[in-house]
Order: C-alpha cells, then sequence, then structure tokens
C-alpha cells in the first residue's frame, strides 16, 4: 500500500511538472550595440524588443492561468515553481527593456541630432 502512494505522489508531481513546462518562455532577443546601429537597425531591434515583450506577455498570462486552474488544490512545491517562473519572467522582461534603453542613450550619444537653425 505504501508502495502504491509512492507511485502515485510521482506520477500526479510527474503531471505538474509536465504542466509547468506547457508554458514556453520566449527566446531572448538580440539587441543592437548603439553605439555602432543605424537607425534601422536600432527600429529593428524595437520591433523585436516589442515582438519579444508581447511574447512573454503570454507565457505569463499561461503561467498565472495553469496556477489559477490548479487553485488551492495544487501542492506548494507547483505553487512556489509557477511564481517562481512568472518572477523570473518578469525580471527578464525588465533587464531587456533596461538593456534596450541603454543602448538608445547610446545611439542618441553617438548620433546627436543636428542643431536647428532658425
Amino acid at each position: 500500500m505504501r508502495a502504491l502512494k509512492s507511485w502515485l505522489v510521482i506520477a500526479v508531481a510527474g503531471g505538474y511538472g509536465y504542466a509547468a513546462v506547457a508554458c514556453e518562455n520566449p527566446a531572448a532577443v538580440t539587441i543592437p550595440d548603439g553605439k555602432m546601429s543605424t537607425m534601422e537597425q536600432m527600429l529593428a531591434g524595437q520591433a523585436e524588443v516589442k515582438a519579444y515583450q508581447a511574447a512573454m506577455n503570454e507565457f505569463l498570462a499561461c503561467i498565472d492561468s495553469e496556477l489559477a486552474a490548479e487553485g488551492e488544490k495544487a501542492p506548494e512545491e507547483f505553487k512556489s515553481l509557477m511564481v517562481s517562473r512568472h518572477n523570473a519572467a518578469v525580471a527578464e522582461m525588465e533587464g531587456v527593456a533596461a538593456a534596450f534603453n541603454d543602448q538608445i542613450k547610446a545611439y542618441r550619444a553617438a548620433n546627436p541630432a543636428p542643431p536647428k537653425t532658425e
């Protein structure tokens, strides 16, 4: 009987592990070097970052729905895993946004706007 309970716990935990993998983390983006990039490259980088953010928001929604679907009956390990994945994704999004903003500043420093003539 004890062995049966052990196998049942392993099977249930394995099912939660599979559910946690169902939400796929988007691929990382390549952020252009602001000092060396053209305006077109910066705009392409901006589009890539926006697409990444949209995919990451879908990923966060997936994690949240997986956690909500299990509700209070979910084991603490599952809840902890999903919260950790959510927090890591938010931190990654913030890091990508900050890195891109740094490269925008570098682009502007390397390509100052010409002075306005009146």
